[in-house]
C-alpha cells in the first residue's frame, strides 16, 4: 500500500511538473509573439496604406484620407507630396477638371516644402487661369523643386499675363529651389533677366531646358545659359535664338555631351521672317563634341522660306515638315542629311517623290521610320525605296492615296512585295471613312 501511494504521489508530482513547464513555455511564446508581431504589423500597416493611396486619383485619396486618423497621417506623408500637378481652369465656364482651391490652400500651408516634381497644366485659355498658377507659384516660398512645368493646352494663357506678374512669380522658384533640375516653359512671357536669375542660382543642377515659342527671349539670353550651365543636358527652342556661338558654347571642353536638341523653325507670316544661316563649321563642332546627340528639327514654313537651309551638311537626325514642301528641298535633305532616323513630310503636292525618296535611301543610312501625308509616289519607286531600306525600317507609315499605281504594281500587289522586303506584314494606312 505504502509503495502504491508513493507511486501515485510521484505521477502527480510528474504531472504537475509537465504542466507548469508547458504553462511557462505558451506564457515565453505568447510573450515572444507580443514582442516581435505587434510593431512589425503597425509598420506594415502604414507602408502598404502608403503604396495604395500613390495609386489613388487625388480626389479618392482624399476622401479615403477620412476614414481614421492613422489614414490621415499617411495622406500628409511627404511621399505623396514630393510630385503633384496643378490642374487649373474656370468651373464657371468650363467642365473640364481642375483642383480644388482648399486644397490648394492645404498644400501651401503644409507641403510646399515636400514638393518637388511640380507642374502648372492650364487646361483652358483663361487669362484667370494662368493668373492662378502665377499666384501659386509666388507663395512657394519654402520649395525646392528639382522639377516645374507650366503647360497650356490653349492659348494664348501664360502670354496674356502682364510679363512683371509673371515674372516676379517665376523668379521665386528660381530663387529658392537651389537644385532645379527641369524646367519646361514653353510659350510664356520668360525673359533674358530671369534666365540670368535661374543661371545664378540652379547652375549647377539645371540638366533640361524646354523654352520653344518665348519671344522675349534673345539669343544672349540663352547664350548665358549655355555658357554657365554646363550639365545642360536637353536644350528645346526656336530656330531664331540658334547661333554659331550658342552651338560652339555647347560644344566647349567644360560642357557635358548634348544628348537632345530640338529646333523649331516656325513662319507665321511668309516672306516676313528672315532666317539666317548657322555655318558648318559650328554644326562640325557640335557634333565633333556630342557624336550621339539626336538633333530634332521641326519645319513650320512656306515653301519660298526653305533658301537658307539644307545648303550643306547638317546633322539632324529625326526631320519633321509640317507644311507642304517642295521636290527640291526634299532632294537636298537626301544629299545634306546622312545621319537621318526618321522623316516625316506632311504634305508635298502632285508631282511624284520617286527620285528624292531613291536618293534619302541611298545616303541616309541610319533611316528607320518614314511618314507621308498628302504626297505622291509611284509604287515602282515605293518599292524599291524600301527594298533600299530593308528591315532597318521600323516604322513606315504611308497613306494609300499616296502610291500611285504602274505598269508594274497595283495596289492590290503592293503590300505582298512591300512586306517580302520589310520582313513583316505591312499595308499602307486607310484614310478614315466617318
Amino acid at each position: 500500500m505504502k509503495r502504491g501511494r508513493k507511486t501515485n504521489e510521484a505521477n502527480s508530482s510528474s504531472s504537475e511538473d509537465t504542466t507548469e513547464k508547458e504553462s511557462k513555455r505558451h506564457k515565453v511564446v505568447e510573450k515572444k509573439t507580443t514582442v516581435v508581431r505587434s510593431p512589425d504589423w503597425a509598420n506594415l500597416l502604414q507602408d502598404i496604406i502608403l503604396q495604395v493611396f500613390q495609386y489613388l486619383p487625388l480626389l479618392d485619396r482624399a476622401h479615403a484620407s477620412q476614414v481614421c486618423r492613422s489614414w490621415n497621417q499617411v495622406f500628409h506623408m511627404p511621399d505623396l507630396w514630393r510630385c503633384f500637378e496643378f490642374e487649373l481652369n474656370q468651373p464657371a465656364t468650363s467642365n473640364l477638371r481642375t483642383t480644388h482651391p482648399e486644397l490648394i490652400k492645404q498644400i501651401i500651408k503644409r507641403h510646399s516644402n515636400h514638393l518637388q516634381y511640380v507642374s502648372f497644366k492650364v487646361v483652358d485659355s483663361s487669362k484667370e487661369s494662368a493668373e492662378a498658377a502665377c499666384d501659386i507659384l509666388s507663395q512657394l516660398v519654402n520649395c525646392s523643386l528639382k522639377t516645374l512645368g507650366l503647360i497650356s493646352t490653349a492659348r494664348p494663357s501664360f502670354m496674356d499675363l502682364p510679363k512683371s506678374h509673371f515674372i516676379s512669380a517665376l523668379t521665386v522658384v528660381f530663387v529658392n529651389s537651389k537644385s532645379l533640375s527641369s524646367l519646361k516653359i514653353d510659350d510664356t512671357p520668360v525673359d533674358d533677366p530671369s534666365l540670368k536669375v535661374l543661371v545664378a542660382n540652379n547652375s549647377d543642377t539645371l540638366k533640361l531646358l524646354k523654352m520653344s515659342s518665348c519671344p522675349h527671349v534673345s539669343p544672349a539670353g540663352i547664350l548665358c545659359v549655355a555658357d554657365q550651365c554646363h550639365g545642360l543636358r536637353e536644350l528645346a527652342l526656336n530656330y531664331h535664338l540658334l547661333s554659331d556661338e550658342l552651338l560652339l558654347a555647347l560644344s566647349s571642353e567644360k560642357h557635358v555631351r548634348l544628348e537632345h536638341l530640338r529646333i523649331d523653325v516656325v513662319s507665321e507670316n511668309p516672306g516676313q521672317t528672315q532666317f539666317h544661316t548657322i555655318q558648318k563649321s559650328s554644326w562640325d563642332a557640335f557634333i565633333k563634341h556630342s557624336p550621339k546627340v539626336n538633333l530634332v528639327m521641326y519645319f513650320f514654313l512656306y515653301e519660298e522660306e526653305f533658301d537658307p537651309f539644307f545648303r550643306y551638311e547638317t546633322p539632324v537626325t529625326h526631320l519633321y515638315f509640317g507644311r507642304s514642301v517642295s521636290k527640291d528641298v526634299l532632294g537636298r535633305v537626301g544629299m545634306t542629311c546622312p545621319r537621318l532616323v526618321e522623316l516625316v513630310v506632311c504634305a508635298n503636292g502632285l508631282r511624284p517623290l520617286d527620285e528624292e525618296l531613291i536618293c534619302i535611301a541611298e545616303r541616309c543610312k541610319y533611316l528607320s521610320a518614314v511618314g507621308l501625308g498628302e504626297c505622291e509616289v509611284s509604287c515602282s519607286a515605293f518599292v524599291e525605296f524600301v527594298k533600299m531600306c530593308g528591315g532597318r525600317l521600323s516604322q513606315l507609315s504611308i497613306m494609300e492615296e499616296v502610291l500611285i499605281p504602274d505598269q508594274k504594281y497595283s495596289l492590290e500587289q503592293i503590300h505582298w512585295e512591300v512586306s517580302k522586303h520589310l520582313g513583316r506584314v505591312w499595308f499602307p494606312d486607310m484614310m478614315p471613312t466617318w
